[in-house]
């Protein structure tokens, strides 16, 4: 593949996607579950009532709050989300053709003792059919809004708990690592066997006050009907880290039990974030098999926006010819509410290396 020459044109190309995805009305959010920076609305007057109603939401009938007949509690509040994709990958399913496709986040969540929260992700669109989505990551629904998990969390002594439908056994863990990814395939420092394939999970966390945290869960699939037993795929994770003012480091372990066999993972994430403009991700995972998996990231402020480049191998293996990706991508405010961020990246082929350009446009309101 003649990359230079790619290389040159990439800049131009991005130009002439960018306005088309800036003038869109509406974005992604690859995991409902990450949407702690969305503005959140409140919708406690949208019934009004004057009559006033005591809250029997606390043992003795003592309620959090007293709220208008037939209203939201105070305490309900909804993020919303959505991200559009336009790009193009010159190799595989799509051959070139420049696609666009979106998705879209609804987050709902209140509390009923203030220390608690019971959160409902709702997911829909169309960004699972193109080669563009298979790098990207986004939510497909066939443009039909769907329930993506319920969750419950509330503290227990000292620990915090969550568990419920879509919640991961790792859904608790600090984890380490600082790179913001661009592409899916790359994301959580490339530790991605790190939670495991549970569908429903408990998972437990507790914050040693020093720097320490320490969390762990059990995951099985909402399919089936019992727990860690032989008919079940369940899953098991644990997680020791350790946070500094400038640096960071996790360990991870995950046992997962497929239809396949019983395969444990173990993963490793560091992070330097210096008092400076940059910081610096790394990320290690192997398996029982001694299939392995590494990765390194590096993202810096550059005028209004920030700067991110990053490499890793694909997936877990034991060559790594042919199994490295790399990604480059700028992404800036053009307002609270929007984010726009154009990108590049090459992925690695024993026929042919495939190289995409995408302009992500995302909106949270």
């Amino acid at each position: 593949m003649k990359l230079f020459q790619r290389l040159l044109v990439a800049p131009a190309a991005l130009g002439l996607l960018a306005p088309i995805s800036a003038n869109a009305n509406e974005v992604n959010l690859n995991e409902i579950s990450n949407y702690s920076n969305v503005e959140s609305i409140d919708l406690v007057n949208s019934f009004n009532n004057d009559g006033l109603k005591e809250s029997p939401l606390l043992a003795g009938g003592e309620g959090l709050v007293d709220t208008p007949a037939d209203s939201f509690s105070s305490t309900t509040s909804a993020s919303f989300g959505s991200t559009f994709y336009v790009g193009t990958i010159d190799e595989g399913a799509d051959g070139g053709v420049t696609t666009f496709t979106y998705d879209f986040g609804l987050g709902l969540n209140t509390s009923f003792t203030g220390e608690d929260s019971l959160d409902v992700a709702i997911i829909g669109g169309t960004a699972d059919v193109t080669a563009v989505d298979g790098v990207m990551g986004g939510d497909g629904t066939e443009d039909i809004l769907t329930l993506d998990g319920i969750s419950y969390t509330f503290p227990l002594g000292g620990f915090t708990v969550i568990a419920g439908d879509g919640v991961g056994v790792d859904d608790l863990n600090t984890g380490a690592c600082a790179y913001s990814a661009f592409t899916d395939t790359i994301s959580d420092c490339g530790t991605s066997s790190v939670g495991g394939e549970a569908d429903s999970a408990v998972a437990v966390s507790y914050d040693f006050g020093n720097g320490f945290t320490a969390a762990g869960g059990v995951g099985f699939a909402t399919e089936t009907t019992g727990i860690l037993s032989d008919e079940d795929a369940s899953t098991i994770g644990l997680e020791a880290a350790y946070t500094a003012d400038t640096y960071g480091v996790s360990l991870a372990y995950t046992d997962n039990d497929e239809a396949g066999g019983d395969t444990s993972f173990y993963s490793i994430q560091a992070s330097y974030t210096p008092d400076a403009a940059y910081s610096v991700s790394a990320g290690y995972e192997f398996d029982d098999d001694d299939a392995d998996s590494i990765f390194l990231g590096l993202t810096t402020e550059v005028g209004p926006g920030s700067l991110s480049l990053g490499a890793s191998t694909q997936e877990l293996a034991d060559d790594h010819d042919d199994n490295y990706m790399y990604e480059l991508a700028y992404s800036y405010d053009v307002n609270d509410g929007m984010t726009v961020t154009p990108g590049l990246f090459i992925i690695e082929d024993a026929d042919d290396d495939q190289f995409g350009m995408v302009v992500t446009t995302s909106f949270s309101f």
